[in-house]
């Protein structure tokens, strides 16, 4: 037996070793230890933070599923949720472009915790085009050691509202870490598959540039050249990105759950390239209910696409 089929069963087994210890989500119907009343932003980050809370306290969602948090608008109902929580958890990094007018409304004290605290916005690399007026970009945990520091953070945040559970709290983010990192190496070892000169990323907007940077792809480019998918793209911009295609030769362009895929679908027409649909950037879906779900299923399906 080789020795990469050696390791990758040795990666399997420590995977369900781990998955065997760790604290699960609290489930839907069962009475949490605690009244702490916890919401989270994102479908994403309410996972990331219910796998920290295990079964302390329940924590909810603000932005329903597939809803995404660049056009997103809160309501009356959910100035109301933010004001009954006493623990509130936000992506942060500018991605919640409502956030502060909504907790201008909602009033009232409790702890914040924003997930993605001490982590730095990447540099846009020289090939990538992107807008000229580019922003930091939000979407830290689309990167899994991104997502460690955000449980590092909520692991603190939730051990500031409630003491008495910071122990469990600890043990729990350990047990989550431990799959985080197995999950890094999960697809590092995916993307082994796809040849060097292959690992091209075209998204429909700024998201994947962590994701990028780990683990070794180039972007060339997006089809809206903003970190949010609520901008439009100039006749220019999409030349020039049709441009880059042909002198490239991406095989793919990406798009994320809930986009419009008619300029994608314009942009293949001229350059040759499919587009692949159902990527999880800003939320979970009913395919991939969970972050490392998210994680699995949009790897599995940039491998399949460009190896």
């Amino acid at each position: 037996m080789s020795r990469s089929i050696l390791n990758n069963l040795a990666l399997a087994v420590f995977a369900l070793a781990i998955a065997a210890c760790a604290t699960p989500p609290i489930p839907a119907d069962a009475t949490p230890k605690t009244s702490l009343r916890v919401l989270a932003i994102e479908t994403f980050l309410a996972d990331i933070a219910q796998n920290v809370a295990g079964t302390r306290a329940r924590v909810d969602t603000l932005i329903p599923q597939g809803v995404d948090p660049h056009e997103f608008e809160p309501t009356p109902t959910d100035v109301r949720k933010v004001a009954d929580s006493q623990v509130l958890i936000v992506n942060g990094a500018k991605l919640e472009e409502f956030l502060d007018e909504l907790l201008a409304n909602a009033g009232g004290k409790r702890v914040t915790i924003e997930a993605a605290a001490g982590l730095k916005s990447r540099t846009p690399t020289a090939n990538e085009i992107l807008d000229p007026d580019h922003q930091g970009d939000p979407h830290f945990w689309l990167e899994p050691n991104n997502a460690i520091k955000y449980v590092e953070n909520i692991r603190d945040g939730l051990s500031q509202a409630d003491p008495a559970g910071a122990a469990a709290y600890k043990a729990n983010a350990e047990a989550y870490i431990a799959q985080l990192k197995i999950l890094d190496t999960w697809i590092a070892n995916q993307v082994k598959a796809i040849p060097a000169e292959r690992r091209l990323l075209i998204t429909n907007h700024e998201s994947f540039g962590y994701y990028a940077d780990r683990y070794g792809f180039k972007i060339v480019g997006t089809i809206i050249p903003s970190v949010s998918s609520g901008a439009s793209p100039s006749a220019q911009q999409l030349a020039a990105l049709v441009n880059q295609i042909k002198a490239t030769k991406a095989p793919a362009i990406f798009l994320e759950t809930g986009t419009n895929p008619q300029l994608a679908q314009q942009l293949a027409q001229e350059t040759g390239a499919k587009v692949v649909t159902g990527l999880c950037t800003h939320s979970t879906t009913s395919y991939a209910p969970a972050y490392i779900k998210m994680m699995e299923y949009n790897t599995s399906a940039i491998v399949g696409a460009l190896k």
